[in-house]
């Protein structure tokens, strides 16, 4: 089985653009064999800087997810009424023209190729509710709408966040599992094309602050017949760069030795996944490097060492 990498945030051009730097980091990432594609993130335009280098410099033969996280995230920092889950619909109206771009760059990254290369689009159910409100009815109503768009085979796919949680305040703040399942499967008894649901680990353990939310999460999409993917980044209750409990992409342990999430941590996950090794499942890993200054090399070092924790699972 070959998995996804979230190579944007492991990049040597996480706080800026060096062309040249992204070149060095794009042609090493093609030398990892069990790499089968990239989950992509999607800030409004098919690449951040620039789209005729990105698809200059990707693999042909690579995958993508679309992630729009990064997006979401810069749109909520000027209105906290962004998303599709919002109960403003100026804010909803904002989140469905931004997914109507990725939808569009999505086509671009297709022809280019000249394959349906895009296999899914995370979306995530914002606003922070903490800040702003949002309603499971909102999202449904906004998920209505891109259902009646043409994808090109792209399946749409919730990318669960943190929910509120009493104690502490969240990193992401958007709707609960229960509402995102809740409004997906009364969908996907609607529509030829079914919805799905994607867990990162540390964004679930952020949410009640254990690392076992994360297992429990996986379980609990499973049963309900939703689980289309598994994307790992860890966290930690301890001090260290990465910070406490923070949505930072750390890598597992024992490559941060802080992490929580362990290469037994993630077999247990892929265990209660039920993905076989043949599966179109999206599994794969997205790491933060820290620090800044970490070299090429080490960065796609860390990578391959990630990677190798997912594909011994599957090799057993």
């Amino acid at each position: 089985m070959k998995f996804y990498v979230g190579a944007y945030a492991s990049s040597p051009n996480v706080s800026g653009w060096d062309a040249e730097k992204e070149g060095e980091y794009y042609s090493q990432l093609k030398s990892l064999t069990s790499i089968k594609g990239l989950e992509h993130p999607f800030v409004g335009n098919l690449h951040g800087n620039d789209d005729a280098w990105f698809l200059e410099n990707i693999d042909p033969n690579w995958d993508f997810v679309f992630t729009c996280i990064p997006g979401v995230m810069g749109a909520l920092s000027k209105n906290p009424n962004f998303g599709l889950a919002s109960d403003d619909e100026e804010g909803r109206q904002q989140a469905i023209e931004f997914c109507a771009q990725a939808r569009d760059a999505i086509a671009k990254l297709n022809q280019s190729t000249g394959r349906q290369s895009v296999k899914g689009i995370f979306l995530q159910t914002a606003p922070n509710r903490t800040k702003a409100s949002g309603s499971a009815q909102a999202f449904e109503k906004s998920l209505k709408t891109l259902l009646q768009w043409d994808w090109q085979g792209a399946q749409l796919l919730i990318e669960h966040c943190d929910a509120p949680n009493e104690g502490h305040a969240p990193a992401k703040g958007f709707l609960s599992l229960e509402d995102e399942i809740k409004v997906l499967k009364a969908l996907n008894e609607q529509t030829k094309t079914p919805l799905g649901i994607v867990i990162n680990w540390g964004r679930s353990a952020l949410e009640t602050q254990r690392a076992e939310q994360a297992l429990e999460h996986i379980e609990t999409v499973k049963k309900a017949d939703l689980l289309e993917g598994i994307m790992f980044s860890g966290a930690s209750n301890q001090e260290s760069e990465y910070g406490v409990w923070k949505d930072t992409h750390m890598p597992p342990a024992p490559i941060e030795p802080t992490s929580l999430m362990t290469e037994q941590v993630i077999h247990d996950c892929l265990s209660a996944s039920g993905f076989a090794k043949d599966s179109d499942a999206i599994v794969g890993i997205k790491l933060g490097i820290r620090p800044s200054s970490t070299d090429t090399d080490t960065r796609v070092g860390m990578n391959r060492d990630a990677l190798s924790m997912l594909t011994r699972y599957f090799d057993n």
